[in-house]
């Protein structure tokens, strides 16, 4: 293991780009860092990942290291948990989306619900026969469609207080035969 003043020299060196200076930094402080990185991500592989992270961190970090007097492998150790922790994190938030989804209710009707609505169609398209074919089609235009008044008077060449007629009167047959 290197002294506190030869680690605190190699950060020194690595902040000024030298690559030498931080690959005895890795050979000197990565066992130290791996384990940290392992006690608390509790995962071999992903420990390896968050080694190569903390590794990048500190060579883009290195000249915010300043000399304190504490240890340097303070700092080295501080960089390698809060990743780590970062990473912890990140992964909790991901399992937890996961299992909230999986919680959420489905929101399609159940078969009792199915049955019915289906029941409740078949009703309204009957109801819809017995209306003359262009009222039940200008009903559909306009109620399930969205075509405006005028749209709808223009196409079945009627004026276009005709076919606002035409649909109140289909309206209240609807909700006749429906109420039946």
């Amino acid at each position: 293991m290197q002294s506190r003043a030869e680690v605190e020299h190699l950060i020194a060196k690595t902040a000024l780009g030298d690559k030498s200076a931080f690959s005895v930094l890795y050979d000197a402080t990565s066992a130290k860092l791996f384990g940290v990185c392992l006690h608390i991500l509790k995962d071999r592989t992903e420990a390896e990942d968050a080694l190569q992270d903390v590794y990048l961190r500190i060579w883009n970090k290195a000249d915010s290291y300043a000399i304190t007097g504490h240890s340097p492998m303070t700092w080295l150790i501080t960089v390698a948990r809060n990743l780590a922790i970062d990473r912890l994190r990140a992964r909790k938030e991901t399992a937890g989306d996961l299992d909230t989804a999986s919680e959420l209710p489905d929101a399609r009707p159940g078969p009792e619900a199915a049955a019915i609505a289906s029941s409740e169609l078949r009703r309204f398209e009957d109801c819809l026969n017995e209306l003359k074919s262009e009222h039940a089609s200008a009903v559909k235009g306009a109620y399930l469609n969205g075509d405006t008044y005028l749209d709808l008077s223009e196409r079945y060449s009627v004026p276009l207080n005709t076919m606002r007629t035409w649909l109140r009167r289909s309206l209240l047959k609807l909700k006749d035969c429906l109420s039946r």
